[in-house]
């Protein structure tokens, strides 16, 4: 039975996984980081199985009891004034089997100055997107294999442009308890649009991540590797801004090596004191520092750190990452334990 439902998942991704990047889909948004915590360890990070319960909004299958009446509500101050955040709630009916999770994502782009094709102005208008989850994991009996699913609920409105739409999350753990190692893979994002913003229809910005962390043995410190946008190969670009001439003024694009498109799919992430009530993050995204940073200039692109404290039920977050010289995000987090 545990060959079968394993061998159904990797069938049933198979066919969900095609190419996909941003800018060529719509519902980015959907993409974005889900918390605090996640955010300090560079990003997109799957293999946070505790009792953070804000970790499911992006792999379903870390779902568990121990997020049991945990409420997490998180802030970001992202780039160009943008501002979004997460929430998220786990009820556990059977501490065996039985956790369910709801969670919602929402991003405020602010207010714009719209302007007809004569450049005259036709007053203010706003744009704001929303996804609302139900999840759930089940382990498969007798194994350390956990498997889970998001079903979201997509609504977007842009000016006088609004868009519906249904998307799915899958994804699986495998642990091995005796070493505290996790192996996570998810596929995010499968779905359509069911109204479309001026009938057209896009695609949903599809991704696929995969996942492996581990505490150490003697050293409280627990690191994640991350793989990012699997569906996608080759990932990098050539940066105009970055070719090189010779001496006769003939012009050489950037090349981008074999280990380069590696890297660019490439998240690791570490905290410190993992399992107590102060801990430090630290992480490296190397696809943000590689497309942000500036030629002969170092801004540290990629970089992100936080801290989190809990005091009684509470859980507090705090991250920094950084984007460019010009503009970086913080994030902030609350969990309650009801």
């Amino acid at each position: 039975m545990f060959k079968e439902n394993l061998t159904l998942f990797f069938l049933l991704a198979s066919f969900c996984v095609f190419s996909q990047i941003g800018g060529e889909s719509t519902y980015q948004f959907l993409n974005l980081i889900s918390s605090p915590r996640q955010a300090a360890l560079g990003g997109k990070v799957i293999t946070i199985m505790d009792h953070d319960v804000s970790s499911g909004l992006y792999n379903p299958a870390t779902i568990n009891g121990d997020m049991d009446k945990q409420l997490a509500i998180n802030y970001a101050s992202h780039l160009g004034g943008i501002g979004y955040g997460t929430a998220a709630y786990a009820y556990t009916w059977d501490r065996h089997v039985n956790t369910f999770h709801a969670g919602v994502t929402y991003v405020n782009y602010g207010v714009f100055d719209g302007y007809d094709i004569d450049g005259n102005a036709t007053g203010e208008f706003r744009g704001a997107e929303t996804a609302i989850s139900l999840g759930y994991a089940y382990r498969i009996p007798r194994s350390d294999l956990y498997l889970g699913a998001n079903l979201k609920m997509i609504s977007s409105k842009l000016e006088q442009y609004n868009s519906l739409g249904a998307a799915l999350d899958f994804g699986m753990v495998y642990m091995i308890p005796k070493i505290d190692f996790i192996a996570a893979l998810s596929i995010r994002n499968m779905g359509t649009q069911i109204t479309t913003y001026n009938d057209l229809n896009e695609k949903l910005p599809l991704e696929v991540t995969f996942g492996l962390s581990q505490t150490l043995e003697n050293i409280p410190l627990r690191w994640h590797l991350t793989f990012e946008n699997l569906q996608q190969w080759p990932l990098g670009f050539s940066n105009p801004a970055r070719s090189t001439s010779d001496l006769d003024g003939n012009s050489s694009e950037e090349k981008v090596g074999v280990l380069n498109e590696v890297l660019r799919h490439t998240i690791i992430g570490a905290e410190l004191f993992p399992n107590k009530g102060f801990n430090i993050r630290i992480g490296y995204n190397f696809r943000r520092s590689e497309e942000l940073r500036i030629v002969d200039q170092r801004n540290f692109s990629g970089l992100s750190f936080g801290i989190g404290l809990k005091l009684n039920k509470l859980r507090f977050s705090y991250t920094h990452a950084k984007y460019t010289s010009a503009s970086n995000s913080s994030f902030f987090g609350l969990q309650i334990e009801l």
